[in-house]
C-alpha cells in the first residue's frame, strides 16, 4: 500500500467531511483532491491542517465568555445564585406589562403577586412544545464566533400566550438577573410580530434550558435565558428574569445605547484558522478556516494571496474585482463534537433529518470549515484575504459593510514567501 493509500485508510473517517458534495460524484471529487493534493511534496501539511480543526460545536465550559456584571452572576456561590433565582428550584420568571405604556395583559405573572412563571411550568410546557435547533452564538462587537451547539428550550410565544396579552402590545422587552444594580441591567428587546412568528423559516425565539443537550449551565446564562435564533449575541438575554409587554414600537436594547443597530442579523464572514505566517518559495501553501453562515447563507468561500508591493485596483473599497480563488467548504461532519449525549445530534433538531444528517448545506445560522492547498509562490512578503459568497452572489462585506451592524471586514493576513 503506497504512501496515499495508508493516509485515506487512517484517516477514513475524517475525509468523509472534507468535500461538500455528497454520492458518486462526491466521491470522485473526494479523491481527486485528497490524492491530488498528497501526491505534491507538502500536500500532507494540507491533511494535517484539516485532521487539526476544531468541532464544529463548542463543548459549553468551553465557550468564550462575554459575560456583564460586578460580580458576574455566574460566579456567585451556590447559595447566592439559589437566593437570586439562579438555580432551577429558584428561578422564576415575571411575565408583565410596561407599567408606563401599558398594552392589555389580562393575566400578569410576577412573584409579587405569587404566580411567577417558574422551571416546573417550564418543563411541562417542554413536553409539548420543546424546540431545538443549531445556532453559532456570537457578539456584534467582536470578530469571532463565541460558539456553536444545539440549543432547546420552549418558544416564548407558549409562555406570552399563557399571561393572556390584548392586541395592543408591539414590542416584547426583557431583562436578567443584574444584582438589583440599575446600571448592571443588560436588557434587550424584540418585535412583538417576530416573537409570534417565525419568517423565513427560521426558528421560534426560545426561552432556553439546555445546550447541547445539557441542561443550561450557570456560565451560558442557566438556568434560563433568551435564544434568539437570526440575531447576534446580545439578543439571547443570560439569567432570564423579566419579560415585559409594552406599546411602545421602539427597541430599548441596551447596546442601543453604544450606537449599534440592535435589529441586525448575523453576517456571512471568513476567517482563517490555519494561515502560515511564513512559507517556502514554490512550495504549495496549506490554508484552512471557518465560516460563519449568516442570515444570507454562504455559498462560496474564497482567498486570495497578492504581493505587498502590488496595489489593489481604485475605486473598490471591498474588493469585488479582486482574483479571489474558490476554497472548498468542507463537508458536515460525522462527529460534530459539544458534548452531545452519544455523540449524536438530538432527535427532532430542526434542520437535521432523522439519522442527524443537515438537510441543507451549509446550515444558516451556523459555522462551517473551508479549505484550499494554493500553489507554490515566488519569494516576497504577501497579504492573505478571505470572504464568504452570499446565496445572492454578494461577497463579503457587502451587502451590509457597517461595522455597526455586526463584524463583517475583510481579515488580512500577512505571509512571507523565503
Amino acid at each position: 500500500m503506497d504512501k496515499v493509500q495508508k493516509f485515506l485508510a487512517r484517516h477514513e473517517q475524517l475525509t468523509r467531511r472534507f468535500f461538500l458534495r455528497v454520492g458518486a460524484a462526491g466521491a470522485a471529487l473526494l479523491s481527486h483532491h485528497l490524492r491530488g493534493a498528497l501526491a505534491a511534496d507538502d500536500s500532507p501539511e494540507l491533511a494535517a491542517a484539516i485532521a487539526k480543526l476544531e468541532t464544529l460545536f463548542t463543548a459549553p465550559e468551553a465557550f468564550q465568555d462575554v459575560s456583564r456584571g460586578d460580580p458576574i452572576p455566574h460566579e456567585l456561590s451556590e447559595d447566592r445564585k439559589a437566593a437570586a433565582g439562579l438555580t432551577q428550584q429558584s428561578w422564576s420568571l415575571d411575565i408583565l406589562a410596561d407599567p408606563e405604556h401599558a398594552p392589555a395583559v389580562r393575566r400578569p405573572m410576577s412573584k409579587e403577586a405569587g404566580n411567577a412563571f417558574d422551571f416546573a411550568a417550564l418543563q411541562q410546557l417542554a413536553e409539548t412544545h420543546a424546540v431545538k435547533f443549531a445556532k453559532v452564538m456570537t457578539c456584534l462587537n467582536i470578530g469571532c464566533p463565541l460558539g456553536m451547539g444545539v440549543w432547546e428550550g420552549v418558544p416564548l410565544r407558549e409562555l406570552i400566550w399563557l399571561a393572556k396579552p390584548g392586541d395592543d402590545v408591539r414590542r416584547v422587552y426583557y431583562y436578567g438577573y443584574h444584582n438589583n444594580a440599575a446600571e448592571q441591567m443588560f436588557r434587550s428587546s424584540l418585535p412583538f410580530a417576530r416573537v409570534l412568528e417565525d419568517p423565513f423559516d427560521l426558528p421560534p425565539v426560545i426561552v432556553c434550558y439546555k445546550l447541547n443537550g445539557q441542561w443550561l449551565n450557570s456560565a451560558r446564562g442557566g438556568p434560563v435565558r433568551m435564544v434568539v435564533p437570526e440575531a447576534y449575541g446580545f439578543k439571547s438575554v443570560k439569567w432570564l428574569t423579566h419579560v415585559v409587554l409594552t406599546n411602545l414600537p421602539h427597541a430599548n436594547d441596551t447596546y442601543a445605547d453604544d450606537g449599534n443597530d440592535v435589529d441586525s442579523p448575523l453576517k456571512s464572514f471568513a476567517a482563517t484558522l490555519n494561515a502560515p505566517v511564513s512559507a517556502k518559495a514554490s512550495e504549495p501553501i496549506a490554508l484552512t478556516g471557518y465560516a460563519q453562515v449568516g442570515i444570507g447563507g454562504v455559498s462560496k468561500v474564497q482567498y486570495f494571496l497578492q504581493r505587498d508591493d502590488e496595489e489593489l485596483a481604485s475605486g473598490d473599497p471591498h474588493l469585488t474585482q479582486a482574483p479571489w480563488r474558490d476554497a472548498e467548504i468542507l463537508a458536515p461532519p460525522e462527529h460534530w463534537g459539544g458534548g452531545l449525549p452519544d455523540n449524536k445530534i438530538p432527535a427532532g433538531t430542526l434542520g437535521f433529518d432523522d439519522v442527524g444528517r443537515p438537510r441543507t448545506w451549509p446550515m444558516r445560522l451556523g459555522k462551517i470549515h473551508w479549505a484550499a492547498l494554493h500553489p507554490g509562490l515566488p519569494a516576497g512578503e504577501y497579504t492573505l484575504r478571505c470572504r464568504t459568497v452570499d446565496d445572492k452572489g454578494i461577497g463579503q462585506p457587502l451587502p451590509r459593510p457597517q461595522r455597526r451592524s455586526g463584524h463583517a471586514a475583510i481579515e488580512q493576513m500577512p505571509l512571507v514567501v523565503k
